[in-house]
């Protein structure tokens, strides 16, 4: 099979770039994610939040039909919303742009995992550079590991701890320009996709967390937009 072919080739000559990893690594999953039922739709047409979504830091309004994000900078927070749809394996799929901001979070928690901080299980972070896929739940917001990273002198040993924790997908985004991205959580896969094309993946135990009591976004800076949100619930086939 190719595949097997540029394998062999890569174990000759040496490892492609990261981007290429990333890209042959979706090539290989035997995974494939199934929409089973929709839990969430919501296109904002409308001039509330509603019961459908609960702010937390910071201010999140409808604006001309999109959700629009804005941190303040007396928080010393980005500012929060969340959706509280739970689930185990989810499709999640919004459009966004950044207007006036630096970057955001798609953040999907547990409330009830006392091992984590603030009962992050995993994330995508995104900036103008690009994507990071995250294990929250066994990575940076493990009780333990989050404290380590705070101990000059246990640095090194937390870092240890986040080999393989998450992938860093180079991608240059445009200011004021819609985006539509897709993250699919199969058991311990999350698979990201970006205007229809796959450019991340990464397995790790965190992930396969069973329960999920929500998802939401984290903004950082003035104006990030958000729309047409789809949730639903996925199986593998």
């Amino acid at each position: 099979m190719p595949c097997n072919r540029q394998i062999k080739r890569f174990l000759m000559v040496g490892w492609p770039p990261v981007p290429l990893l990333i890209l042959l690594a979706v090539s290989l999953s035997g995974a494939k994610p199934k929409t089973v039922a929709l839990l969430l739709e919501d296109d904002f047409e409308r001039k509330e939040l509603g019961e459908q979504w609960r702010p937390r830091i910071g201010s999140f309004a409808i604006q001309d039909g999109v959700l629009v994000g804005t941190e303040k900078p007396e928080d010393g927070h980005g500012a929060v919303i969340q959706a509280p749809v739970a689930f185990s394996n989810a499709i999640i799929e919004f459009s966004f742009r950044i207007v006036r901001g630096r970057a955001f979070n798609f953040v999907v928690n547990d409330k009830a995992c006392k091992t984590v901080h603030a009962g992050h299980i995993c994330r995508v972070a995104v900036s103008m550079k690009g994507f990071r896929l995250g294990d929250d739940k066994e990575g940076v917001m493990r009780k333990d590991i989050f404290a380590m990273r705070r101990d000059p002198e246990r640095k090194k040993e937390a870092a240890s701890l986040l080999v393989g924790r998450s992938q860093n997908v180079p991608f240059k985004l445009k200011v004021n320009q819609w985006y539509r991205m897709k993250v699919s959580m199969i058991g311990d896969e999350m698979r990201l996709t970006v205007d229809g094309k796959g450019i991340g993946l990464l397995r790790s135990p965190g992930i396969g967390h069973p329960t999920k009591s929500d998802f939401g976004f984290t903004v950082k800076g003035e104006q990030v937009e958000f729309d047409k949100v789809r949730v639903w619930s996925a199986s593998a086939d």
